[in-house]
């Protein structure tokens, strides 16, 4: 619900939230769904921010067209003729992501309705310390004017920008999660900066459409966040698919040419090397969006650029949150972000809440294959000094895997040696990203080995990878 600059300037609202991405528009729901009366200030005119956007939900939608492509071009060794051999209609493509995304814009724009949420549109930055328990918020409107948000409580939920190289600018050859969204066609060849989520769901899209994609990490080994067993699988099967992988590399600089670009990079081995490419794509991680917001005019605490919190995601400037991508370590994650906003939420309505868990938050590739991960590598259990037991589950042993033809791959869980508690679990396969939540759950409940191996799967499922993984723990899976 939008109202004139007269109704937002002669109100003093319960809680005011900056940005409408999904920390934002989650505390601004859940905080209005306890009865707040609930500002919420985004400059866009549309909310979702980064993820609907330019993020998770559009790269999911071109990685879900990527896999159906795939898929068709294999149906013979699923008993089904005469559909192989099919083209990419990019257009179509691009228009379903489109579609995708407009379609939950008209959702997010309907709760706030539902919710009576107050929309300003404009960016708002602080003014300092509350008086007379009143925060005021300036608000800059994308027409130029200006105007004001006064409220009990601010939450800032400002989100990220993607972190570009030094001396360099995203543009049409060199680009960032933004604009590889809107390409005009399908890049013959694409040389992509940084084996993380961003980069890897990339190379996947761009490999299915047939696009020569070469990835450059500066780590010695893929997705290098992960644990190390996954990233060597998760390099076989990249590797498998065609794209070649330069770990410990180092790139130099990146020529713009008439035809496209020239990137210089050393090799492990110390070697220059140069790769030509219609277009590169720069994923070297998200940086906070916090320098716009005049934090030097409170007590607000920094890490670097991120924002200081409490456990309900207070910071020390009394009745200023932050939640989502500007918390200092946080996973720039979508879900950890709302999760964060229904917190503060809660905490300004005097409600229960919960902290959240940072060791339980899971981590997500969508590529394929998927990585689902939570809690503890197993070198950062050792490194922690815990005595542990570690327990393995290649796919090869699931039964509904070898169905979908995707039985590489496998359940690693990480166990206290003593007591069986659940300490981490590290999938690669079909479906990781799904099957992870039941893995939180149990962690979450801190359930033990034990009562897990104990815990009925129905069969034949995926899901029964993680009955197998468990009693690998105590070298007792079934199916191994």
């Amino acid at each position: 619900m939008q109202f004139g600059k007269g109704f937002v300037a002669d109100t003093i609202f319960d809680v005011a939230v900056v940005g409408g991405g999904p920390a934002g528009y989650s505390c601004a729901f859940r905080a209005a769904q306890y009865g707040l009366k609930v500002a919420l200030v985004e400059t866009s005119d549309k909310l979702g921010g980064t993820c609907l956007h330019v993020g998770c939900v559009p790269t999911k939608a071109m990685l879900h067209s990527a896999d159906i492509f795939d898929h068709a071009n294999e149906a013979t060794m699923y008993g089904i003729d005469g559909i192989g051999g099919g083209t990419v209609n990019w257009p179509n493509v691009l228009k379903r992501k489109n579609d995708i995304i407009n379609k939950h814009v008209g959702g997010l724009q309907y709760l706030v309705k539902k919710n009576k949420v107050t929309l300003v549109r404009g960016t708002g930055k602080l003014t300092g310390p509350a008086k007379d328990g009143v925060h005021t918020l300036d608000v800059a409107g994308v027409d130029g004017t200006a105007s004001q948000v006064k409220a009990k409580k601010i939450v800032l939920a400002t989100g990220s920008d993607a972190r570009m190289i030094p001396g360099y600018q995203p543009n049409d050859k060199i680009l960032t999660n933004v604009e590889i969204l809107s390409l005009d066609k399908i890049p013959q060849s694409l040389v992509i900066i940084g084996s993380g989520a961003v980069g890897v769901e990339f190379a996947n899209v761009f490999n299915s459409f047939k696009s020569k994609v070469t990835i450059i990490e500066m780590a010695d080994r893929m997705v290098p966040a992960e644990d190390a067993d996954i990233s060597k699988e998760f390099l076989r099967q990249y590797k498998k698919k065609g794209i070649d992988c330069h770990l410990s590399a180092k790139m130099d600089k990146i020529e713009e040419t008439a035809e496209g670009v020239k990137v210089h990079f050393k090799t492990s081995d110390g070697k220059d090397n140069i790769l030509e490419a219609d277009k590169v794509l720069i994923a070297i991680g998200r940086a906070p969006r916090t320098a716009a917001l005049n934090l030097e005019s409170t007590k607000i605490e920094l890490d670097r650029t991120s924002i200081k919190v409490d456990e309900y995601q207070q910071t020390a400037e009394p009745g200023i949150y932050a939640v989502g991508d500007i918390v200092a370590g946080l996973p720039l994650l979508a879900h950890s972000g709302s999760m964060c906003g229904a917190i503060a939420a809660a905490h300004i309505a005097g409600k229960y809440a919960k902290p959240i868990q940072r060791n339980l938050i899971p981590g997500c590739t969508y590529c394929e294959p998927q990585i689902g991960s939570v809690g503890l590598t197993e070198a950062m259990a050792r490194e922690k000094g815990l005595k542990i037991k570690v327990g393995k589950f290649p796919l090869a042993g699931n039964s509904k895997a070898t169905i979908l033809n995707a039985h590489d791959g496998f359940v690693k869980v990480i166990a206290d040696e003593q007591y069986g508690e659940i300490l981490g679990v590290h999938m690669i396969g079909p479906q990781a990203t799904e099957l992870i939540s039941a893995a939180v759950v149990a962690m979450q409940s801190e359930m033990t080995v034990e009562e897990m191996m104990y815990t009925v799967h129905p069969h034949p499922t995926l899901s029964e990878s993680l009955l197998d993984g468990y009693s690998a723990v105590y070298g007792m899976a079934l199916n191994a």
